[in-house]
């Protein structure tokens, strides 16, 4: 499931292009996206509840244990 941090991103990039076209069936329908994905984002939690990536510390730091070297 997508969370709300994404969702938002989203929404406001496709306000950004609604804005920037000439083309206005093209902004009504960027809008419109725009809209849904905002409608689906409100009702979520405001921090993003998704697990952890498994390379990453409990501190935020990146895991050392296993460098990638290039030769």
């Amino acid at each position: 499931m997508l969370g709300k941090t994404y969702l938002t991103k989203q929404a406001s990039l496709l306000v950004k292009f609604a804005k920037t076209t000439s083309d206005s069936e093209l902004s009504a329908k960027l809008m419109s996206k725009a809209a849904d994905l905002k409608a689906q984002a409100d009702p979520m939690p405001d921090k993003d509840q998704g697990p952890k990536a498994p390379d990453v510390a409990e501190d935020g730091n990146a895991a050392r244990a296993n460098p990638i070297t290039r030769s």
